[in-house]
């Protein structure tokens, strides 16, 4: 591919879809800030926020696999912009809802409206760049749109310093619907190759591998997103004693990292395909890194918190490398299937997970609108529990396999040549590994 073709499918293909992206990030993580507003205003406790935010999970990954066939079979411009109108509708109702009943309806409009935002992206990469850029442009995709966390942070609180949140959703319901006609005008059709080989989606859920990693990705990937999302604010009111300012600075600081933390996934898949090892052992060693953040927090360890929050957050962006996975199991035609059968697993834990921490904090009483640490200890540990669970899953069919990797990335060993081209011993010598090549044209 010539520069200047690449800069114009760049201007032309990828940013319209990362502006996409960043309203999907922006308005799945707006709720943590604004959750004190929301509950003064409407009066909404701790279980009916829960639900109030994660009913965007629920309906995000009921509507995954629809998504995913439509955006096979009508492509990601299309889809993507009829959807963004949606979420446009949405955001415009949630700014003039009064009732619980008709913001949970305005939330649930806007989850669906922007379900296909990061699966379409990945689409059009798939359809307009080489195969061998996939992994890193993901990295970027996700890198850039996550700056709607960062959105959902400082610069927020300033906007509502001067104005309120529904002034705010009015913003983003004419933000939203600009993106949804630039999309629809700026992105060009593609057509789709027809092929050979079965691209119905139940050779996507057949696959063994695919429910080997599935269940690790979504209770890492989805706990992130819950805890970021909304459980992160509370916990450092209540638990860490944080003012407004200091809850503002460090809810900042995480969106950063996780945005940072999308780039290096993207990076680092990259260069460890190259190197021919699959990126299952990096998701196996962000779930490791991912379980001790979140004991760190249970168990009150002597750090300052920002750091395993800020692991907390990057492990939201992995979703890079569990797509890198995917992409070695599907073919390109079934991309927004298998891309759509993950993200259902993936949002719908994020829904059950969001839920049910609220479900579980008001098991204890407030004192002076706080609840205890034991509280959150409790909700957390069991979600804790559950990842260790499906860590272990994962990795007994090839532990072998994932200390040879992570030996390799550690210890930067030379990759084996023979791996070129090769099956490698894992699930049932499946999964072919192929290194990018050094002098791939860009």
């Amino acid at each position: 591919m010539q520069i200047s073709t690449a800069w114009r499918r760049i201007a032309r293909v990828f940013l319209p879809f990362v502006a996409g992206y960043y309203l999907s990030y922006l308005f799945r993580t707006i709720n943590a800030l604004i959750a004190s507003h929301l509950s003064s205003d409407t009066g909404v406790g701790a279980a009916d926020l829960g639900l109030l935010t994660s009913v965007y999970f629920l309906v995000f990954a009921a509507a995954q696999i629809p998504i995913g066939i439509l955006l096979d079979r009508f492509g990601p411009r299309r889809v993507q912009s009829v959807l963004l109108l949606v979420a446009a509708a949405g955001a415009g109702l949630f700014a003039v809802s009064t009732g619980f009943l008709s913001l949970l309806i305005a939330r649930a409009m806007i989850g669906l409206g922007v379900a296909a935002a990061l699966t379409a992206g990945l689409k059009s990469i798939i359809l307009w760049f080489p195969r061998e850029r996939a992994a890193l442009l993901n990295g970027y995709m996700i890198a850039l749109g996550s700056l709607g966390a960062v959105t959902a942070t400082a610069p927020v609180e300033h906007l509502l310093a001067w104005m309120g949140w529904r002034q705010l959703f009015e913003i983003l319901a004419a933000a939203t619907g600009a993106t949804a006609i630039l999309i629809y005008v700026v992105v060009p059709e593609r057509g789709i190759a027809p092929s050979t080989a079965s691209t119905n989606l139940s050779s996507v859920f057949r696959d063994r591998r695919f429910w080997r990693m599935a269940p690790l990705s979504a209770t890492c990937v989805g706990s992130a997103w819950s805890l970021q999302g909304l459980w992160a604010s509370p916990w450092l009111t209540d638990v860490e004693g944080l003012d407004r300012a200091s809850l503002v600075r460090q809810l900042f600081m995480m969106s950063i990292a996780l945005s940072g933390g999308a780039w290096l996934f993207g990076m680092t898949v990259h260069y460890v395909k190259r190197r021919g090892i699959g990126a299952e052992t990096i998701l196996a060693i962000v779930a490791v890194l991912f379980i001790a953040a979140e004991l760190a927090l249970i168990l009150r360890a002597p750090l300052p918190s920002i750091l395993p929050w800020s692991l907390v957050a990057i492990v939201g962006t992995a979703t890079v490398v569990s797509f890198a996975v995917i992409a070695d199991y599907f073919p390109p035609e079934l991309a927004g299937r298998a891309n759509g059968a993950l993200n259902v697993l993936h949002f719908g834990w994020a829904f059950l997970a969001q839920y049910a921490t609220g479900l579980i904090l008001e098991q204890w009483s407030a004192n002076d609108g706080h609840r205890p640490v034991q509280a959150y200890q409790v909700a957390f540990g069991l979600n804790v529990a559950l990842q260790i669970a499906a860590l272990v899953w994962f990795a007994l069919p090839w532990r072998g396999s994932v200390a040879s990797g992570m030996s390799s990335i550690l210890f930067f060993k030379p990759a084996d040549a023979s791996f070129v081209g090769e099956s490698v011993g894992l699930y049932e010598n499946s999964v072919i590994l192929l290194p990018a090549d050094d002098n791939a044209e860009w």
